[in-house]
């Protein structure tokens, strides 16, 4: 379907129809409170080994980049699968014709514009960090020139996807150190890459399981991971995802010297998570994929909050 065509029939201001959109597909203060939790504590986990407290602008460029980077990938996506969106999910926004394809391009590329400013801002030679960002989602988006091979080999082509996410991980607490001309010796640079490690760890939790469905949810066209594995495998993964996740948050922890108190709250933050996801494994319904698409949300959340934010919160108090 073209741009021209997909209009037909709404005949809106793009502000009014961006708003609609990002209810349905990019929901403002859902992704804005799990986004702001992660790029708050990339910048506050960096200060904290460093011994020193980040300065505001670092947070505040750390988390509108990040925000601008995840809107970004959902314009990618819908590129991506615009053509199966099209034909098995016609009431999306951009098969429906409530937005245009080339309109949330336009959206994009202005987020990109204030993506520099901001960058230019805090330190003009992490450009090469945003570049790199932008690079792997440029060929994300073309599925690695590797579509149909990428798609026979679903791991491979979640783990491809989700590579992204240490980069963007890597940008976020990059507005401490780089500006601080901190250099990444053994220690410091060991901790941080295990929060790398954990930025893909929590990415693929919710990947996995935002794509647990009950058996009469599934829909042709939709490739879901319950569908793929069957709901008990695919229960059973997101428990396994959610254990290597605490056994990287502890090493974390106790790296960063955070304290038993937080460790504990990550332990029963997992059990939860993990419960739930065992709970789906073995009941596949309706009501137990939804629990365990907010249990992941809230780890990951906690999980950030816990080794980032709080602690450093504290060290600053006490």
């Amino acid at each position: 379907m073209s741009d021209a065509a997909a209009r037909v029939g709404d005949t809106r201001g793009l502000g009014s129809r961006l708003w609609e959109y990002q209810a349905e597909r990019f929901p403002v203060f859902k992704h804005g409170a799990l986004i702001a939790a992660f790029g708050a504590s990339a910048v506050c986990l960096s200060a904290l080994l460093r011994g020193s407290v980040p300065g505001w602008l670092s947070v505040v460029v750390a988390v509108l980049v990040l925000f601008g980077f995840f809107f970004q990938l959902r314009v990618a996506d819908e590129h991506k699968d615009n053509e199966d969106d099209t034909k098995y999910r016609p009431e999306r926004p951009v098969p429906r014709g409530l937005v245009t394809l080339a309109e949330l391009r336009g959206v994009a590329i202005g987020v990109a514009v204030g993506q520099v400013a901001l960058t230019v801002l805090l330190d003009w030679t992490m450009i090469v960090l945003l570049l790199a960002v932008w690079g792997w989602m440029a060929v994300m988006t073309k599925e690695f020139f590797a579509a149909e091979w990428l798609k026979k080999r679903p791991l491979i082509y979640m783990f491809s996807h989700m590579a992204i996410m240490p980069l963007i991980d890597l940008y976020a607490t990059a507005c401490d150190w780089w500006p601080a001309g901190y250099a990444l010796h053994e220690g410091f640079g060991l901790t941080l890459g295990a929060f790398l490690v954990l930025s893909l760890v929590n990415g693929t939790a919710i990947e996995i399981a935002r794509k647990c469905w009950a058996p009469e949810q599934e829909r042709e066209g939709v490739e879901t991971y319950s569908k793929l594995w069957g709901p008990g495998r695919a229960g059973v993964t997101v428990t396994c995802v959610v254990l290597v996740g605490l056994a990287t948050s502890a090493f974390i922890n106790v790296r960063s010297s955070a304290g038993v108190w937080f460790l504990g709250a990550l332990v029963l933050v997992s059990a939860w998570a993990a419960w739930t996801a065992i709970d789906y494994a073995g009941t596949p319904t309706v009501k137990t994929a939804k629990m365990l698409e907010a249990s992941s949300g809230v780890f990951v959340l906690t999980n950030y909050l816990l080794l980032g934010v709080l602690p450093l919160l504290v060290s600053i108090w006490l």
